[in-house]
């Protein structure tokens, strides 16, 4: 190591030791020897750092803002659906810059048995890639291509638990006294009884319970499936050796680790086993380190819960955690908005937002490759007439196609009879209807139908973070129903919007007649606009506008000498909006200026209007 490298490492270590080893003391007790270990892992990952990534470390380190810029647009995918391996995707490369993506979400590729994977969420080895995706060469050409591309690489970290087939699990199974430590065995059902007490199931008609009776009688807490071992981060051998993969993975070229999970990573008895303080000293760690090895990587933590809980996870102005988090409760409001046609929660979700520090960073997106859990405001919802069971129970309804009128496409997932409660899948495309009007063949149901998928869209182009695409929306790809038939896929639905991406009907993208090219030239000029005004910033100032009607909503936008009003038609009749005055403003999407004093917009149409 060069001394100019030994420096800079010695540098950012020394500004940040002192927290660092307070932290991990609080959790760990004064293990000298186990905090010599880590600071000895973060000098060999530093060392062993590519001269390419320290040189984008240096640059983002002198701006840190730079995520937080209106240019970054992303999509998320699977590579064997997008391209069948790692040197598929190489090879589309192109397409990404065709589309205005410049940050790629890869989904699970890392080592996990086909027949217990979770769609790659139980990890047997978190230092190899799928063999049938390729290897870690693949991946680091891959991410090398992509950087030079100016294009940012995001991969999960799974790190609440590991697949019962990981090195560690194999070797507590035959009694590794040392391996069982980095889990939670018991020999008897009395303490996981206790458990069981205050700790919620996550999926409790797919995999009731915490905890898995093995064929040898001893117990292991698996807080998902009984082939995911939760890892026990009270063992300082289990933080310090999964912070190790985390810093491979970013040597690798890995610019944004996503925390899979990240609320459930620490366990206490007599608990829910969520959101413990101690998650947040982990997370803390967790950012300490990678400013100091390679800090122009990011942690995104995955946090599907209630606003309240997720706000928390990016820590405070002094002491950060995670850099950003997904826009969660936003996603499925805006659904809830679609089935109900009343902008009202949406509009309350708006200012919720708005009130927030403008440093903090969303990921906002319309579909992802999981479900969608009707996690709404039910408080506020019981003040105007919804009663959450009967209201969680039309939307369900209402997006199987089964409620009267319906146009919406999609199946139920972990339906639970007992509590009358389902979470829902399928494709932004299907779900707004494009799929029914291509199977009857009903050209203005259709048009209708690829608007609502335009504006929407267009809305969470709107919000103030990073917009995602879900790989296939860009050209409204619908439901592949094709996972019943495989024996693997066919218990869960969520592979119903988990389909191959169909490049020939991809190729329809370049014909301006069709929808497919209809959705992608709207979304690829979305994203120009988005990176040529400034007022889309995140840091900009934002607040929800009453606009009169209860299917249209209003946002404002400001930023430095740009104000921006946004309408948004949630119905499928035209509605009027009074501007309350004479409003002179360019329609950014047809750059025609007006002055007036009423909009009108179409069913399912939106605008952005920026005043002049």
């Amino acid at each position: 190591m060069s001394e100019n490298c030994t420096n800079e490492l010695e540098k950012r270590l020394k500004e940040r030791y002192d927290e660092l080893k307070w932290l991990y003391c609080e959790l760990y007790g004064d293990d000298g020897q186990g905090f010599d270990y880590l600071c000895g892992l973060m000098k060999k990952y530093y060392a062993e750092r590519g001269e390419s990534l320290k040189a984008i470390d240096r640059v983002r380190e002198k701006n840190p803002d730079w995520y937080r810029s209106n240019g970054i647009v992303g999509m998320m995918l699977y590579v064997d659906n997008f391209a069948g391996n790692l040197k598929g995707v190489i090879k589309k490369i192109d397409y990404f810059t065709e589309s205005g993506v410049n940050y790629i979400h890869f989904m699970p590729l890392l080592e996990s048995p086909k027949e217990h994977s979770d769609g790659g969420y139980a990890v047997a080895d978190f230092r190899k890639v799928q063999p049938e995706l390729g290897t870690m060469d693949d991946l680091r050409k891959l991410t090398d291509l992509c950087h030079k591309r100016g294009i940012s690489c995001c991969l999960d970290f799974v790190m609440n638990h590991t697949s019962d087939e990981h090195a560690w699990a194999k070797a507590a199974r035959e009694g590794d006294v040392q391996a069982k430590s980095r889990y939670f065995f018991f020999d008897g059902w009395d303490i996981p009884s206790e458990y069981e007490r205050t700790v919620p199931q996550v999926f409790p008609t797919t995999a009731p319970g915490n905890f898995t009776q093995l064929p040898n009688g001893d117990i292991v807490m698996t807080t998902f499936y009984p082939y995911q071992w939760d890892l026990n981060y009270a063992n300082p051998m289990v933080f310090n050796d999964m912070t190790e993969n985390l810093l491979y993975l970013a040597n690798a070229g890995i610019d944004v680790i996503r925390l899979d999970a990240v609320p459930y990573i620490w366990k206490e008895l007599g608990t829910p086993c969520r959101n413990l303080p101690q998650v947040h000293n982990i997370v803390r760690m967790m950012r300490i380190i990678c400013e100091t090895v390679c800090p122009s990587v990011l942690l995104l933590g995955e946090v599907v819960m209630e606003p309240s809980k997720v706000v928390p996870y990016f820590g405070t102005t002094e002491k950060p955690e995670c850099h950003m988090l997904y826009n969660v409760t936003t996603m499925a409001s805006t659904w809830n908005t679609v089935a109900t046609r009343d902008v009202r929660l949406l509009t309350r979700q708006t200012d919720k937002l708005a009130e927030l520090p403008k440093n903090y960073v969303f990921l906002n997106y319309l579909r992802c490759h999981d479900d969608i859990g009707w996690g709404l405001d039910y408080d506020w919802l019981k003040e105007h007439y919804m009663e959450q069971i009967p209201h969680k129970r039309y939307l369900n309804d209402y997006f199987i196609g089964k409620y009267p009128g319906s146009v919406s496409r999609g199946e139920l997932y972990n339906e639970d009879q007992i509590l009358q409660d389902a979470r829902l899948c399928g494709t932004t495309a299907s779900l707004c209807g494009i799929e029914a009007a291509v199977y009857d063949e009903d050209e203005s149901a259709l048009n209708l139908a690829v608007d609502a998928d335009i504006m929407l869209h267009a809305y969470m182009f709107t919000q103030s973070g990073i917009p995602v695409i879900y790989s296939g929306d860009e050209v409204g790809q619908l439901n592949d129903y094709r996972y019943h038939a495989d024996i693997n896929k066919k218990f869960d639905s969520r592979y119903l919007h988990r389909g191959k991406f169909n490049w020939k009907l991809a190729e329809k993208r370049k014909d301006p007649a069709s929808y497919q090219g209809r959705i992608f030239a709207a979304l690829r000029k979305l994203e120009e606009i988005r990176g040529a005004n400034e007022v889309f910033v995140a840091q900009a100032e934002f607040s929800p506008v009453e606009t009169g009607s209860a299917n249209v909503l209003g946002i404002f936008r400001r930023y430095g000498k740009q104000n921006l009003l946004a309408l948004f038609n949630f119905c499928e009749e035209e509605r009027s909006i009074s501007l309350g005055q004479k409003l002179t403003y360019t329609d950014l999407m047809t750059g025609e200026k007006h002055r007036e004093d009423t909009v009108v917009l179409p069913p399912y149409g939106f605008i952005w209007a920026l005043e002049s």
